[in-house]
């Protein structure tokens, strides 16, 4: 795959790439899976357990800004340079990242995303994830492989990340469009937060697209018919800047994975999402049908 990586491929094109032997410093298998806390799964130990052939894991909490108050932000270019070196991965490595998630995809398009803001375009999401790469009859395999290191240089695309302060200053001016993939409950504030300190709500001028709406009963991800009908209904124009928010800067890779797959690359994401926006926020900024935020 040369640079027009396509953002998505499928489960019966990566059997055949292993299949094939490719794997290796030309084609990295990244398992992205990334549990919040209430869910009780060790995303870690179920890979040990079981995970594609050749598969490495890519630990969205470790390759972070460990020194941040919030939760897996961005690290910065160098530490995200050493971190995919050491998983074999060059500037001429095709990454395919999956996650083991119920849904089929859930923090696979955070790292998709996480590639292209540090440079590399050559990455893209297995659709459907490990549920449907088991349904589809595909192998699966305990036996772990040590990649040999190599030299990742990381160039940054600074511009894709937005700041709390961005996103205030967005919420005066109303320039942006912007996006959050959170469940509709939680974006109303009707239905709680996965983090005991934050209650749900929004902030001003937001759009909820629920993640799990870009993608099938199966957890594959919908056509780009039915994809650029969902932002039209949600009242996105795709020719206009757009910026994704969520709870923690995970799901909103989703909006980004949409975007890209009907021609519209470069949608941002607000990084700290609604985790750090209801800590940092005041009160007439967080709209809730609930109990909202106590001044």
């Amino acid at each position: 795959m040369a640079a027009t990586t396509r953002a998505l491929v499928s489960g019966r094109w990566l059997a055949d790439a292993i299949g094939s032997n490719l794997v290796g410093p030309k084609l990295r298998i990244l398992d992205a899976s990334w549990y919040l806390p209430k869910l009780r799964r060790d995303a870690k130990a179920e890979f040990v357990q079981k995970h594609i052939p050749g598969a490495l894991f890519f630990d969205i909490d470790e390759c972070s800004d460990r020194s941040s108050a919030f939760d897996h932000m961005l690290p910065t270019s160098g530490h995200f340079s050493q971190y995919v070196g050491a998983l074999g991965i060059g500037r001429d490595t095709h990454v395919v990242v999956y996650d083991t998630s119920d849904f089929g995809s859930y923090s696979a398009p955070r790292v998709w995303w996480m590639f292209r803001l540090f440079g590399h375009d050559s990455v893209s999401v297995l659709d459907g994830g490990l549920k449907n790469w088991l349904a589809d009859g595909h192998p699966v395999t305990p036996e772990c492989c040590t990649p040999e290191r190599r030299e990742f240089r990381a160039t940054t695309n600074a511009s894709w990340a937005k700041s709390y302060e961005d996103v205030l200053e967005n919420v005066g001016t109303k320039q942006v469009q912007v996006v959050d993939a959170r469940s509709a409950g939680r974006f109303r504030g009707v239905e709680p937060e996965p983090r005991d300190d934050t209650l749900p709500g929004h902030f001003p001028g937001a759009i909820n697209m629920p993640f799990t709406s870009f993608m099938d009963a199966s957890g594959k991800e919908l056509g780009t018919d039915e994809l650029s009908k969902l932002f039209k209904e949600a009242g996105v124009d795709l020719e206009r800047p757009l910026w994704a928010t969520c709870g923690s800067g995970v799901t909103a890779c989703h909006v980004v994975l949409a975007a890209q797959l009907l021609g519209h690359p470069g949608v941002c994401v607000y990084d700290g999402s609604w985790a750090e926006w209801f800590k940092r926020a005041s009160p007439e900024h967080i709209i809730s049908e609930g109990e909202g935020k106590k001044v």
